[in-house]
């Protein structure tokens, strides 16, 4: 299936390593053209290889503002147009409510809530002028949240009304706005805990997954989860809108 993504312009944040990073290739793959942002100098020089030279590779804090803006302009600037913003800078941050801080809870939801907030708001008239969509990229933990899983459990719910809020208000002006939750899925996250435990990542993830119940019994490979985002951000999916879908092999209880 042709996607009609040839010369369309994405933006992700959190795009330089795991689930992002395999998202831009995927779109590349497609003949789009993609901006990505991240906060490590190391991973953006090696997306910045593996991207090549027709992408850009910006190092920024999205819950820096002016870095966040700076990230916009410059993409921007380099493609003009805005087709898609993809809203996938994140970290895992759980605990029990009765031992986190405030600090903690403001600074996920910063990174979380109000970057993807302030992103998609400095989009939207591009996304209408192009006919775009944003998408969310949020967990199913939203929806089905268990002890010891805020603020992140907090935050992603966050996300999920923010989905359908800002999906019923851009209707009516053609821009789409999608949320994808994520299950248990190959990222650099696992990469690097993998690595803190000693073990090979294909070790740590057979572990996860005899553990996790998931019915399809394996863990989600990130080149699923860039297929069905692509879709959703492309005019194949023009009638999609307001829509959390789960990418989680049915892992979540609900649908």
């Amino acid at each position: 299936m042709d996607l009609k993504l040839t010369d369309r312009a994405f933006l992700i944040t959190g795009g330089t390593d795991g689930l992002g990073l395999k998202l831009a290739t995927t779109l590349l793959g497609e003949g789009a053209r993609v901006a990505v942002c991240g906060r490590d100098a190391e991973r953006l020089a090696r997306a910045q290889d593996l991207l090549g030279p027709e992408a850009l590779c910006v190092e920024a804090d999205v819950t820096v503002t002016a870095q966040l803006d700076e990230f916009y302009d410059l993409a921007r600037e380099r493609f003009g147009r805005v087709d898609g913003v993809v809203n996938n800078a994140g970290q895992t941050a759980g605990s029990s409510v009765a031992n986190s801080s405030d600090d903690a809870w403001r600074e996920d939801f910063e990174l979380k809530v109000v970057a993807a907030l302030h992103l998609s708001r400095r989009a939207l008239d591009d996304l209408e002028a192009s006919g775009g969509s944003i998408l969310n990229v949020l967990a199913i933990l939203a929806r089905t949240p268990p002890a010891n899983s805020t603020p992140t459990s907090a935050s992603r719910a966050a996300g999920l009304a923010l989905t359908k809020a800002l999906a019923n208000e851009m209707g009516p002006r053609g821009v789409r706005v999608n949320a994808l939750l994520i299950g248990l899925i190959e990222s650099g996250q696992w990469v690097r805990r993998a690595a803190a435990a000693g073990q090979s990542i294909e070790a740590f993830l057979e572990n996860m997954a005899r553990h996790s119940e998931i019915p399809l019994g394996r863990i989600g490979r990130s080149e699923e989860f860039a297929d069905v985002a692509a879709f959703l951000l492309s005019p194949r999916a023009s009638y999609v809108t307001g829509v959390g879908l789960s990418v989680d092999g049915g892992l979540s209880r609900v649908i």
